[in-house]
């Protein structure tokens, strides 16, 4: 397996390039700004340097390219295997009622002898990711893994976009399936926020629409423990994350606001929050999120046994951006470390991140999680 990377921008073209092309290369991943994806300029060149490629991607709250963490660029990771095949599948989503059958659309062109694993990109704001994780994992074989994200927009929330080839669109889903079995792969997502205040009952949701928590107005019991953060909602929301178990023993899972109405006082997450479910406040601890983000990189590397990562994915969340700042480059460094030099990192930061806890466990929409996808051919 071999990788080659570059970056551009619309102020200084291509400011990093690959030390060699690759021209065999099958897969290009793609990850910018949803300004910087709408140029034409840059891809071009990165068709005539890898004419057989696939080229996919989506709009991203930030793109992460080695240790680095930039905005408003474009990253470009190419793939070239020896030994894997590569199928890429797409399916349309109207609206978030349609997302378990585009999951379940995409499993079934995808499952074929040889299968390993597959990645999923989607549309970040019209899209339920639990459901449409859910499609993909009831029509896979059980020991496919499945990992991705929801594209991201910055902090503004108005679109994301999906590239496959020169096509962008919005409301859609894209997945590639790896074939074959030199292909070892390792997956693992972990957060890193404290929780804060009463865990309350969601007596009142609709998928991932949440309406009351212990029978009052979700939106007004949030919003009063916001305070003044409470004016800008949603993209204040990515600060205090909600924490949701289905029952008092199951491992709670981070989700994360998307839109809020005022007028019905509901509030819309990337995943479902079930009715019967606990929820709990969540805040930043920033040592935490970096050893977080460190630990998914340790799981992630378990199931590759003595081989040496040749690629990683991160998808880690807007919110965790957000929080960090300044320090953000520290969870990337931190990934480096675990992972070692002679890893390629690529990955965006999303709204919504696709992966198992550990390699063996369930497959899920996460919300404020840095995920890792390590790949390796034998």
């Amino acid at each position: 397996m071999r990788t080659a990377q570059q970056r551009w921008t619309q102020e200084s073209g291509w400011i990093q390039s690959p030390e060699s092309t690759l021209p065999n290369a099958q897969l290009v991943l793609v990850f910018g700004s949803r300004a910087a994806l709408g140029c034409p300029d840059w891809r071009a060149a990165v068709h005539e340097q890898y004419p057989a490629a696939r080229i996919i991607g989506c709009s991203t709250a930030g793109e992460i390219l080695g240790e680095q963490v930039f905005d408003d660029s474009i990253t470009c990771t190419a793939l070239e295997f020896s030994k894997t095949t590569l199928r890429i599948e797409t399916a349309s989503v109207a609206d978030s009622t349609e997302s378990h059958s585009a999951g379940a659309v995409l499993a079934g062109r995808l499952r074929d002898p040889g299968l390993r694993h597959v990645v999923v990109l989607s549309d970040g704001l019209n899209v339920n990711g639990s459901a449409l994780v859910s499609g993909l994992a009831e029509n896979l074989p059980p020991d496919v893994g499945v990992t991705g994200g929801l594209s991201g927009d910055g902090d503004r929330f108005e679109e994301t976009l999906l590239l496959v080839d020169d096509h962008l669109s919005s409301r859609a889903v894209v997945a590639v399936g790896f074939y074959g079995d030199a292909l070892v792969v390792g997956c693992a997502s972990l957060g890193g926020w404290d929780p804060f205040g009463p865990e309350r009952v969601i007596t009142r949701s609709h998928d991932n629409v949440l309406h009351e928590l212990d029978g009052k107005s979700a939106l007004a019991l949030y919003s009063s423990y916001l305070g003044e953060h409470a004016a800008g909602l949603p993209a204040t929301a990515l600060l205090f994350p909600l924490s949701v178990r289905t029952n008092t023993t199951a491992r709670p899972v981070v989700r994360t606001v998307l839109a809020v109405d005022a007028d019905a006082g509901t509030m819309t997450f990337a995943g479902d929050v079930p009715q019967g479910a606990y929820a709990q406040l969540m805040r930043a601890n920033f040592d935490r999120l970096i050893d977080g983000a460190a630990g998914a990189a340790r799981s992630s590397y378990g199931p590759l046994g003595t081989l040496k990562p040749e690629f990683a994915l991160l998808i880690s969340c807007v919110g965790r951006k957000l929080v960090l700042g300044q320090r953000i480059e520290e969870e990337v460094e931190s990934v480096r470390e675990v992972l070692g030099p002679g890893a390629a990192l690529a990955g965006f930061y999303s709204y919504g991140e696709i992966s198992p806890f550990t390699p063996t466990a369930r497959c899920e929409l996460h919300n404020q999680t840095m995920t890792i996808t390590t790949f390796a051919e034998r």
